[in-house]
């Protein structure tokens, strides 16, 4: 089972790392903002990736990659890491956090309806079963009757920009790879990222603010701890488990981020456990169980 799964594993470990990555970048996010953030997450992933290749490859930069590679993973980078994140980030601050989420809950279906087009990747009737029941666990678990119901259209733009940036960027990795290491095309993704944040930074001219976050000696240790299991482990096992499984069942799995992150938010919070986080978990976890039969 678990060479035939390997890759719908490796997805659900995502899922784990990226909700790590979340408590740390929400702790550090408060102290020092979402760009200083950013930036320094995927400067710090690209160290990691880079010890990591050269260890393993002997090159610290992805040098053995092609040009087909390099612009397929670059575009994915700025699509995914870059404008992504960006509209996503945007969306929180007009529509709040949680109706950001119920709008990027639509990625996996987004992702499954592209890669159709796009890749030819064609889902069983199982298979859309499944991310049903899993997109409505998702839902179920960060619903909230204080949710507005008239709320700014171009706040949903941004969260649905957000939604559709995580799924192309998902498509066109998957695309660009091919059998390449899934480590090395992290690095490149980042790498474009990291150099569309720079950009954006210099025009809107924050590095002092770049400068003094990097001081902040608790929000880097959150920091660097976010990016180890994001924009490192997460990120290349997303590439991994999307190389072993069609991109609609791995963007599922890797979208149950909402559910995992219910009980350890709570401890480190204080936030209380609802009956819906509860109902919205077990849906969630039957749907993924689908997946595997």
């Amino acid at each position: 089972m678990f060479q035939s799964h390997i890759g719908e594993i490796a997805a659900l470990l995502v899922s784990l790392c990226w909700t790590m990555s979340a408590l740390f970048f929400e702790k550090a996010g408060a102290k020092i903002g979402s760009l200083s953030v950013n930036f320094i997450r995927l400067f710090l992933g690209i160290i990691f990736l880079g010890i990591t290749t050269l260890f393993l490859k002997g090159i610290f930069f992805p040098t053995d990659a092609t040009l087909y590679q390099w612009f397929w993973l670059g575009l994915s980078g700025v699509i995914g890491f870059y404008l992504g994140d960006l509209f996503l980030f945007k969306s929180y601050m007009i529509i709040g956090s949680r109706t950001a989420a119920l709008i990027m809950s639509l990625s996996p279906m987004l992702t499954s309806v592209i890669s159709w087009y796009f890749l030819d990747e064609k889902l069983t009737g199982m298979n859309i079963v499944a991310i049903l029941i899993s997109m409505s666990g998702i839902i179920i678990a960060i619903s909230n009757k204080k949710m507005r119901l008239n709320v700014s259209a171009k706040g949903l733009l941004f969260a649905f920009g957000g939604a559709l940036g995580q799924s192309i960027g998902l498509i066109l990795s998957k695309k660009g790879m091919g059998d390449y290491d899934p480590i090395a095309a992290t690095q490149i993704r980042a790498l474009f990222g990291l150099l569309s944040f720079g950009i954006m930074i210099s025009v809107l001219g924050r590095w002092s603010k770049i400068a003094v976050a990097v001081k902040n000696t608790s929000s880097m240790k959150a920091v660097t701890i976010g990016s180890f299991f994001g924009p490192f482990i997460g990120v290349a096992l997303s590439l991994f488990a999307i190389q072993h499984t069609k991109t609609g069942i791995a963007s599922t799995l890797m979208a149950l981020v909402p559910v995992f992150i219910i009980w350890p938010s709570a401890m480190m919070f204080n936030e209380k456990i609802k009956p819906q986080h509860i109902i919205g978990a077990i849906v969630s976890i039957i749907g993924v169980s689908l997946f595997f039969l």
